[in-house]
């Protein structure tokens, strides 16, 4: 079975980040025993990487450079916000455990698109919040290894990403 359109695809691998200035690496590591899923041709995962796989079939391999342009793009100042502690609020009280530097809460803008942020610093200006991904600017190295193909179920198309293991719960 070939990597393609409507087939749910696992990899396993190793992504590795360089600044490029101060030659800091950042690894990432998915093994074989809890591989990344995905749903091939749904846009849940880089274009550049898709191409790398498509056409590939259980136990091969592929090493694929992605430049910052062709990954998560540049970082992007307008990215960042400071929103009202008062938005964080549960019942009409302060939610202490939510409001921690480091964490990434999922949160929707006025148009109602889904975003990731996560928090940088919480001050009497509120919670300042970085909405960038953590791979924005940097150029990506994947190295991997199709572990499984299967075809995917009619739901997971409909929905249009996996359901189960590796994927996503309902």
């Amino acid at each position: 079975m070939n990597a393609e359109k409507n087939k749910v695809i696992s990899v396993a691998y190793e992504l590795h980040v360089d600044d490029g200035e101060n030659g800091k690496e950042f690894k990432e590591k998915v093994s074989k025993e809890q591989p990344f899923a995905f749903l091939f041709g749904a846009g849940n995962t880089l274009p550049s990487l898709e191409e790398a796989i498509s056409g590939k079939q259980v136990g091969d391999t592929f090493d694929v450079f992605i430049d910052y342009e062709n990954a998560y793009g540049d970082y992007d100042e307008s990215k960042v916000a400071i929103v009202p502690k008062s938005n964080f609020k549960e019942d009409g009280k302060k939610n202490k455990d939510l409001l921690k530097v480091g964490k990434v809460i999922p949160m929707q803008d006025d148009q109602g698109n889904h975003l990731r942020g996560e928090i940088t610093k919480v001050d009497y200006k509120g919670v300042h919040m970085d909405f960038n991904s953590p791979l924005a600017g940097y150029d990506l190295h994947f190295k991997g290894e199709i572990v499984a193909i299967r075809d995917a179920d009619p739901e997971e198309i409909e929905h249009g990403h996996v359901h189960g293991p590796g994927g996503h719960h309902h």
